[in-house]
């Protein structure tokens, strides 16, 4: 009886041409995403720079932390421009978080060192992270430490100094920030911790905001722990160094 064979099958191999017009496919539609990044990403900053930034990633995540957690989701946000905000609230912040944000240009390389060279000794630090950095990273991004997230902050810190200047800058941190438990921006922080608003802030008052703004969920800005109390002191001793504040 006669068998029957089968010749095999041998899977053909992409051709060197095939293997081109792939590789060139995917360059070209990774190309095309990046300039849509680029596009879409320079339209925001350009936006922003003359319209309120009404939410924040930030005041996303943290509704859907209390969602998820079973609390309430509490959002107190009220926009009010720069020259209805105190100006010892713009001192306070920069003597808290940024004492060069009017001479550096987006990055504080000094403190970015000192930072590093403190957390690889372990020591517990406050961030080298300027007022630029900060309304990048609050504005257009969610919070972490990776890489690249890192590394989109940095390219937004670029835009935005370059697009919004100084004085924007102070204004969209002013009123994007959390300053308290739900509560973002100067004038609602006011209102909340104060019963005022943002424009009659006194020095101490507005160094208490600025000493809660590490970690407003967990301090107060009013019966304050002897740790904000403390940093009050600091702060307000720093404002009177500030000056007055030319954009």
């Amino acid at each position: 009886m006669a068998t029957k064979t089968t010749a095999k099958k041998t899977a053909r191999k992409p051709s060197k041409k095939e293997s081109r017009d792939f590789k060139s496919k995917v360059m070209r539609f990774l190309g095309k995403l990046l300039l849509w990044f680029f596009g879409i990403s320079i339209f925001f900053v350009v936006l922003f720079k003359f319209v309120p930034v009404p939410y924040t990633p930030l005041m996303a995540i943290r509704a859907i932390e209390n969602k998820t957690s079973g609390k309430d989701a509490i959002l107190s946000h009220d926009w009010v421009p720069l020259e209805k905000i105190s100006v010892n609230l713009q001192k306070a912040v920069i003597a808290s978080e940024d004492g060069f944000f009017l001479k550096h240009s987006g990055f504080d390389f000094t403190a970015m060192q000192k930072a590093y060279k403190n957390n690889e000794r372990g020591r517990r630090i406050k961030g080298g992270s300027t007022i630029s950095q900060q309304t990048a990273k609050n504005v257009f991004l969610w919070q972490g430490r990776s890489y690249i997230r890192k590394g989109l902050e940095a390219y937004f810190t670029v835009l935005i100094e370059l697009i919004w200047g100084k004085e924007r800058i102070m204004e969209v941190y002013l009123n994007s920030i959390e300053m308290g438990d739900g509560v973002y921006g100067a004038q609602a922080a006011s209102e909340y911790w104060y019963r005022k608003d943002a424009t009659n802030l006194t020095p101490i008052q507005a160094a208490g905001i600025a000493a809660i703004l590490p970690n407003p969920r967990k301090f107060t800005a009013t019966s304050s722990s002897s740790y904000i109390n403390k940093r009050k002191s600091k702060i307000t001793k720093v404002m009177r160094t500030v000056g007055k504040i030319n954009y």
